[in-house]
């Protein structure tokens, strides 16, 4: 076999890369931050002067956690899906925000994507079903960024089926 007949070597058909979405930059954090911090110590002095000094510090304490939380949240933004399919193979690779790699592989003539989909919301959870094994992918995205994500995929993977096909020069 010849470098240009590897496996790796196949033009992809499909190839994504799929992250959470964060709406709020650096910039806007550190703005909300300090109204956060400006309100909480404002109605900290009220209490002060009222005379209930415990109250001051536990609203100090609500803007440290308002900061943990966005820290563990903008963290689990490190998390991303690389899903390829090429013409014999479909790969999904699967990066937590620790950078735990889990990777799952298959024949795209042997896959169905399967969507749970509900009446109200849209698709809930989509699956990639291979020899009785399902993975679970795009977890993260909202109902329509799934349903956009599963008719592309659905028709790479239905391209991937059909095989090469000839161009006549």
């Amino acid at each position: 076999m010849t470098d240009r007949n590897a496996p790796d070597c196949e033009p992809p058909i499909f190839s994504a890369v799929l992250t959470p979405y964060r709406s709020l930059g650096g910039h806007g954090f550190w703005l909300f931050m300090a109204a956060v911090s400006v309100m909480s110590c404002a109605a900290g002095v009220v209490f002060l002067l009222l005379g209930a000094w415990p109250v001051f510090g536990f609203l100090g304490l609500d803007v440290l956690l308002v900061a943990l939380a966005f820290r563990a949240n903008y963290r689990a933004a490190l998390a991303y899906e690389e899903v390829t399919v090429t013409p014999s193979e479909l790969t999904v690779r699967k990066v937590s925000p620790r950078g735990d790699v889990a990777e799952w592989s298959a024949n795209p003539l042997w896959v169905r994507l399967d969507r749970e989909i509900h009446a109200e919301f849209g698709v809930q959870r989509l699956c990639l079903v291979a020899r009785g094994r399902a993975f679970p992918i795009a977890g993260f995205l909202c109902p329509d960024e799934k349903a956009s994500f599963a008719t592309a995929l659905a028709a790479a993977i239905h391209e991937a089926k059909r095989g090469p096909t000839r161009n006549p020069i």
